[in-house]
């Protein structure tokens, strides 16, 4: 991910990438970015404070969420090159403004891997009840943590199972079991007579997001993919609508079939049982873990390479881009990785950690937002005459940025301190980065 040399739209050529990534393969990838354990953990969040209107919630913020993703869409098609947000920043704002966008975005996948190993124990407890609290979780966080780091330090990837293959595995009981649960639900649910009341309707926002984030990956790759001005935006939109249609219905199925509409303690598992006895139960607990486990190795694939090519960029230090001289991988960006996320899942639930993902994310967001205008005045020759330039100036991007600052703003202070002091860690590794440079 160069971008020390990215001085307009386009400028950059990625002479050296193969771009094998289609439409549908780049789909799947958003789809994997987007759906890992938010939708085996997240109806049950948002029931407990929205009831039966969770479903339109998820909804509701999707088609609101859109102008963000259109937003991304637009800046993708001006560069051919990878990297995102990153690169976008970079770009509009200089090295600085890049790095802490990628610094933002390493925070939100560590946040996020944090919470996701959280959940993978929830779901792993009801098949063994033992590792629900106490010693026994911590054992089995620093082993999930632990295992997946020591994996990819050795280089080991999943090469058997394709992308594909991980969709279709984790999405399919979820189709069934939507399937099955559509006879439960009633007009009460689709239209409630009575609208109750949202407890924390800002808390309970910034939390939906979490089940939305993940889609701006693709545009990293965007080097790698087949006619990216075309095939990025597309993707983007396809999937973002997909995806918040699958919330909704499984949603909906959730507080349809649950006593009392659902709410914390009970999981989609339960919804298995309802819906198709032990049988269901075990599939639900089987696709979560796949799906969650798909999901981390993902992220320990990826976030350490944020903060390796950040230090190849000479914006951290040299230590984070230490490659293994056996293994050819970036053992220290991986270790750092893997042990403060174990930490953080030790010490946090999902709830607390899903929320200062989306926090880390939503500002990254609000940056590259921000640098669309500027991206648009450098645009020219091939960049300009290509791009997906979005109707009505920047209406689109202005409602992006008011929703993503509205959202921000409805964090507690925890999870900013959260943020604040992770950011001011990375700030100040950089300027011992800059130091050392002079």
């Amino acid at each position: 991910m160069n971008t020390s040399n990215a001085q307009t739209p386009d400028s950059a050529k990625s002479g050296h990438l193969v771009r094998g990534i289609g439409l549908l393969s780049a789909s799947f990838l958003i789809l994997n970015g987007m759906i890992g354990s938010g939708i085996f953990a997240l109806p049950s969040a948002i029931a407990a404070n929205a009831g039966i209107l969770s479903p339109w919630l998820f909804l509701g913020v999707g088609l609101l969420f859109i102008s963000v993703v259109l937003t991304f869409a637009e800046l993708s098609s001006y560069f051919r090159q990878s990297g995102g947000s990153v690169l976008y920043t970079t770009v509009a704002f200089g090295a600085l403004a890049g790095f802490n966008t990628g610094w933002l975005l390493f925070l939100s996948r560590l946040a996020s891997f944090a919470a996701n190993t959280n959940v993978m124990v929830i779901y792993l407890a009801t098949l063994i009840p033992q590792v629900a609290e106490g010693p026994f979780r911590i054992l089995l966080i620093i082993l999930i943590c632990g295992s997946i780091t020591f994996a990819n330090v050795l280089g080991v990837k999943d090469g058997v199972r394709t992308m594909a293959s991980f969709t279709v595995l984790k999405l399919t009981p979820l189709i069934v079991m939507i399937l099955l649960g559509l006879p439960y639900v009633g007009g009460e649910v689709l239209l409630p007579a009575n609208m109750p009341t949202i407890d924390d309707l800002g808390g309970t926002t910034l939390l939906l997001i979490y089940a939305f984030i993940g889609f701006e990956q693709v545009t990293i790759s965007a080097g790698e993919t087949r006619q990216p001005r075309r095939t990025i935006p597309k993707a983007l939109v396809i999937t973002i609508v997909a995806t918040g249609i699958l919330y909704f219905l499984i949603t909906r199925v959730y507080v349809s079939t649950l006593p009392g509409g659902g709410g914390e303690g009970q999981t989609l598992v339960d919804v298995g049982r309802v819906v198709a006895g032990s049988a269901g139960a075990l599939a639900i607990t089987l696709a979560a873990i796949f799906s969650i486990g798909g999901n981390l190795a993902s992220s320990m694939l990826s976030a350490p390479r944020i903060t390796f090519a950040l230090a190849e960029e000479r914006l951290l230090p040299p230590w984070f881009g230490r490659i293994h001289p056996k293994y050819g991988t970036p053992y220290n960006s991986i270790i750092f990785l893997g042990g403060l996320a174990a930490i953080l899942a030790i010490s946090g639930s999902f709830i607390y950690l899903a929320t200062a993902s989306s926090l880390s994310r939503l500002i990254s967001y609000i940056l590259s937002i921000a640098a669309l205008p500027a991206i648009r005045k450098r645009a020219k020759g091939e960049a300009e005459s290509r791009a997906f330039r979005l109707k009505g100036g920047l209406l689109i991007p202005a409602i992006a940025m008011i929703l993503c600052l509205w959202i921000a703003a409805q964090s507690k202070a925890e999870s900013w301190l959260f943020v604040g002091g992770l950011l001011l860690v990375g700030l100040f590794l950089f300027w011992l980065e800059k130091r050392a440079n002079r």
